[in-house]
């Protein structure tokens, strides 16, 4: 049963990777779910199986249930011992994956954010029986928040209506209404029943109505090249490399990951802050030189000139630049147990770029729910999501969070403790 190794290592590694989240109210099945995907596309080994055949039939229960599969994590999350975002890891010949399992209560809004920060892809789950609830609003808002190109709605457990396709229709619709008011491109709803395996990896005959795919096709399939900004050049640099040997004796290398557009060997290119020009000598990597390179490729850059290049600098075009800001608005995702202080001063990271900054206004924060702004209330708390300014003591090289979420896109440290308190997505 080990689908992994029918792959062959060398094209494992050069296969795309989708990373995607789940996310959904308690018991809407997202554990099952996840189990009946890992178990029906092979990915996982016969003994894991066996132990959860095992664990289901000692708890008297009439399937094998595939959420014990994930259950083991839930336990340590429960008891505090890892953080509240579970990673799971797969492969198919198609592709490689990685799910960030999120938890569906309320008080983990934040988790949500951090799971699915990097992701290409959202799986929101909703009881056919219950419909849109609170929670599939909140889901909805901050995978459009985040800025997730893609949004799958699984109409889970299509099996206990009766695999009706009006109840199927009518969610459908409950979604799309409120979907208009979100910023989410592409959306897609499948019927399914994670405990059966209805249209999860195979096509259910329970319901012929349904001619779309099924979910592991979507995944499988889904294009997600053009995902990344491969229109706006943005190298922020993470290390300068000088090895002074013998052989790399006048070797200057600047080392990062591409966060937008592509770079090639011979492009004329401009250093911010200096707003020094150049042009790129060579694009080295792990394996070796390359002609081109692009986001989110990581790389180290040789520029013809001595440049006086350092951590938090960033390499552009001359004719496409990034904004170079110090005051700004950006919506936050609160994450700590102590709120956030009226004119706070704090460490902001943006890229690799660095600063202390202050909260200069709260401007409102959101409904997560009904999408209202609440303008009276200006204590941001845990979970909570607000428009704040900030100004920052140095200059960031940014851009919007809907044209690039790698440069748009900052955390706030706690100054005192070093902790990370917030997650801003720059507007």
């Amino acid at each position: 049963m080990e689908n992994q190794q029918n792959i062959d290592s060398g094209s494992y590694l050069n296969m795309e990777l989708l990373r995607f989240t789940t996310a959904g109210s308690v018991d809407d099945g997202k554990s099952t779910l996840i189990g009946r995907l890992l178990y029906d596309s092979k990915s996982i080994f016969e003994d894991q199986y066996e132990a959860i055949e095992e664990s289901s039939k000692r708890k008297g229960e009439e399937h094998v249930n595939l959420a014990h599969l994930t259950d083991g994590l839930r336990a340590e999350r429960e008891q505090g011992i890892t953080i509240d975002v579970a990673y799971r890891y797969f492969a198919t010949p198609k592709r490689k994956f990685i799910i960030a399992d999120t938890p569906g209560h309320i008080q983990y809004t934040r988790n949500m954010v951090t799971g699915a920060s990097t992701a290409n892809l959202a799986i929101v789950l909703v009881d056919a029986r219950k419909g849109m609830v609170e929670q599939t609003s909140r889901h909805s808002f901050i995978a459009s928040l985040l800025g997730i190109p893609h949004v799958v709605y699984c109409i889970n457990k299509m099996d206990l209506v009766d695999y009706s396709e009006e109840t199927f229709n009518k969610i459908k619709e409950d979604i799309q209404n409120f979907s208009a008011k979100l910023e989410t491109k592409d959306i897609h709803f499948i019927p399914i029943s994670a405990l059966n395996g209805d249209n999860v990896v195979h096509k259910s005959e329970n319901m012929p109505w349904y001619e779309g795919t099924t979910l592991m096709y979507l995944l499988e399939n889904i294009h997600i090249a053009s995902d990344h900004n491969h229109r706006d050049c943005r190298f922020p640099v993470q290390y300068v490399i000088r090895p002074q040997s013998k052989e790399l004796h006048d070797y200057r290398g600047y080392a990062g990951r591409i966060a937008g557009g592509i770079f090639k060997a011979g492009d004329e290119v401009k250093v911010l802050p200096s707003g020094k020009t150049s042009k790129i000598k060579s694009i080295d990597t792990f394996d070796g030189s390359v002609e081109e390179a692009f986001a989110p490729m990581s790389v180290t850059i040789t520029l013809e000139d001595e440049v006086d290049i350092s951590r938090g600098d960033m390499i552009v075009r001359e004719n496409n630049q990034p904004e170079v800001v110090a005051d700004f608005d950006v919506m936050l995702c609160w994450m700590n147990d102590k709120g956030l202080m009226p004119s706070g001063k704090y460490y902001i990271r943006n890229t690799s770029n660095e600063a202390r900054c202050m909260v200069t206004e709260i401007k409102y924060k959101v409904d997560i729910n009904t999408l209202h702004r609440i303008e009276d209330d200006k204590n941001i708390s845990m979970n909570d999501i607000a428009r704040v300014s900030l100004k920052t003591t140095k200059p960031l090289f940014v851009d919007r969070y809907s044209r690039n979420r790698n440069t748009g896109s900052i955390i706030l440290i706690d100054e005192a403790t070093n902790e990370t308190v917030a997650a801003g997505m720059i507007v």
